[in-house]
């Protein structure tokens, strides 16, 4: 196993608030709220592809539908992240999309922005978080202007290959250089929260776990 696929197993036996703790202890960010998870069964891990939508009707030239190139980059563990700040209601990712990334193994795919056509990616299974819902197009409203170049999620700057966790309380991005370190401190976390749970299963009163163990555990 190389050493990426190895730091995305471990990535991806941790939970997002696990994970954020680690961010708090080594004084990283990389915590964005309010990406609702609409369809898949539950935590996604990859790396990241970006894609870049901006305002704008299509070029004169070869027709290349938006998020088209993230996919044929893409395959199993890798997760596409979508910027579409524009202001403007338009879909930034859309049904055919989720197929063609299903087909690819993606693992799921992550927006800034509107999506549109959650039902049909609920019926297929596939991991879609997004800002907003929408029925709107983009033809004629949206168009991309870049793949794998650095993107705006929240107030988090994405990199292409960034580590990415989401599920339902967060996305989490890693820049690749702090993925080692934040690991072991989140998998550091999780062994004193499994800890806690056991002390409070053996009878041990809450109050007693949640001040003495709690509240110093990112010391």
């Amino acid at each position: 196993m190389t050493q990426a696929k190895d730091f995305l197993a471990r990535l991806a036996r941790i939970d997002c608030c696990a994970l954020s703790d680690a961010l708090d202890q080594l004084k990283l960010t990389g915590v964005v709220s309010g990406l609702i998870q609409g369809s898949g069964g539950g935590r996604i891990a990859g790396r990241a592809i970006t894609v870049r939508l901006v305002a704008g009707a299509k070029s004169d030239g070869p027709p290349k539908h938006l998020c088209a190139t993230a996919i044929e980059l893409g395959g199993p563990g890798s997760i596409i992240v979508v910027e579409q700040r524009s202001g403007i209601e338009a879909g930034s990712w859309g049904g055919l999309l989720s197929m063609g990334a299903q087909t690819k193994g993606i693992e799921g795919v992550i927006a800034e922005g509107p999506v549109r056509d959650i039902d049909q990616a609920m019926e297929m299974g596939f991991p879609v978080f997004a800002r907003a819902w929408t029925a709107r197009t983009a033809r004629g409203r949206i168009v991309e202007q870049s793949t794998n170049e650095p993107v705006q999620i929240g107030d988090v700057t994405v990199r292409a290959g960034d580590y990415v966790l989401a599920d339902r309380s967060a996305s989490i991005f890693i820049a690749e250089q702090d993925i080692e370190k934040v690991l072991i401190a989140a998998e550091r976390i999780v062994a004193k929260e499994e800890l806690m749970a056991k002390k409070i299963l053996d009878g041990t009163p809450i109050g007693t776990v949640m001040g003495a163990d709690y509240e110093h555990m990112l010391k």
